[in-house]
């Protein structure tokens, strides 16, 4: 390196043309159990990164291509493993195309629980990141505290659906089952202690002096670079930009909650981090409001297109027998068409392509992952920083590896 100081070296044009001597350094690809298998292509001069390229698809899955081969219902276990850190947003946000494509209308009952699953599933996921990115930058504490709180939201989601992740408890025009006794009890118990261990987690991180060096101005984007670059989620809200899919374009009746969206200004990582611990206390807020508002009634349409017959008709009705049949063997068509239908995941906008032919089956399926649009920004966030702040950036930005290589 040159003779000046690290201060220097990042005040370096960032545009310049590299020199002979800068050096291309492999970061990755890491094993699954990290972040996920990325691998990303370092511009370094000296230890300062210049530029960043990802390398993607060393988990590539084909669930795009292998939605065209399964009816609309089993697409549903697809979805669940594209972010297998917030399944039931990723339920949801399939079955309302589907709906959408049906022109179905979901019960009130059944739009509740939706609501309480995914709130439940952004608070575990909020939890894991902030406990693996500890984990990254040397806060082992943090990561047992949040991995304590997350086993208690797969306990309920075991008590609802029979699996702790991989929930797949939608169904087009509802959910499969009705709340099981006792559950909302469990949840309330839940939220009881929650905010105390949100305290935990700040007491912990948020006036930490070694946190704050390694996570303020690093990864700065700005409101206008981060529209440019199409990120979504909290880190957009960090940047300055007010866009919650839960706000701006309301489903599943989120127009009827009372909610803040957290926004910060700096656009670094320590505010994406912000923006997460508030995040999960709106959580809390919905939660506690569906559970005093969730209406009586059926969990599923009785549209007789998608809905299966009751048990009690299958006794006494051989026609509502072969119509269990064919739902259940063939699934049910789509009309010709096409439709759009987006959430809000922790990691920002989710959205559904479903182009449909008239079949049982998509024609084509395309998904609008946030990971993968925020993951493009990682060349700009490193720019000038050193190398050890890269993995700081990257944790910032809270990919899932399955959203990105789909």
């Amino acid at each position: 390196m040159a003779d000046t100081t690290v201060e220097q070296d990042l005040l370096r044009d960032p545009g310049a043309e590299p020199p002979e001597e800068w050096m291309e350094l492999n970061m990755g690809p890491q094993h699954p159990s990290t972040h996920g298998v990325l691998r990303v292509k370092l511009k370094l001069d000296g230890e300062v990164a210049r530029d960043a390229e990802c390398d993607i698809g060393y988990l590539h899955t084909g669930f795009e291509k292998s939605f065209e081969d399964k009816t609309y219902t089993q697409g549903i276990t697809f979805s669940d493993r594209m972010d297998y850190l917030a399944p039931p947003i990723n339920n949801v946000g399939f079955v309302m195309a589907v709906e959408k494509l049906m022109e179905i209308e979901v019960p009130p009952r059944a739009q509740a629980i939706r609501v309480m699953m995914m709130e439940l599933a952004r608070i575990g996921s909020h939890a894991l990141w902030l406990g693996t990115t500890g984990l990254d930058l040397g806060v082992y504490s943090g990561f047992f505290y949040a991995w304590r709180d997350r086993e208690k939201i797969l306990d309920l989601n075991e008590a609802y659906s029979g699996v702790r992740m991989m929930t797949s408890f939608t169904r087009v025009g509802g959910v499969a089952w009705d709340l099981p006794d006792g559950w909302l009890e469990e949840l309330q118990r839940l939220l009881d202690v929650l905010p105390s261990r949100i305290d935990d987690y700040e007491g912990l991180f948020t006036r930490n002096p070694i946190w704050l060096e390694r996570t303020k101005g690093l990864g700065v984007l700005t409101a206008e670079e981060a529209i440019e670059w199409g990120v979504t989620g909290p880190v957009l809200r960090a940047s300055g930009v007010d866009y919650d899919v839960r706000k701006a374009f309301p489903y599943c009746g989120y127009e009827q909650y009372d909610f803040e969206v957290p926004v910060g200004t700096a656009g670094d990582s320590y505010e994406r981090y912000l923006m997460r611990i508030l995040e999960m206390r709106e959580s809390i807020r919905i939660l506690q409001q569906a559970i005093r508002t969730i209406p009586g009634g059926p969990v599923q349409s009785n549209d007789r297109k998608v809905a299966l017959p009751p048990r009690t008709e299958l006794s006494t009705s051989m026609e509502a027998v072969i119509h269990h049949f064919r739902l259940v063997s063939e699934g049910f068509k789509g009309p010709v068409g096409e439709v759009y239908a987006f959430v809000e995941s922790p990691r920002g906008e989710l959205g559904y392509y479903l182009v449909s032919d008239g079949t049982n089956k998509p024609y084509r399926m395309k998904v609008r992952p946030p990971s993968f649009c925020n993951l493009q920004a990682i060349g700009k966030m490193v720019q000038g920083r050193l190398v050890a702040d890269v993995v700081a950036i990257l944790g910032s930005i809270d990919i899932i590896l399955g959203d990105v290589d789909r």
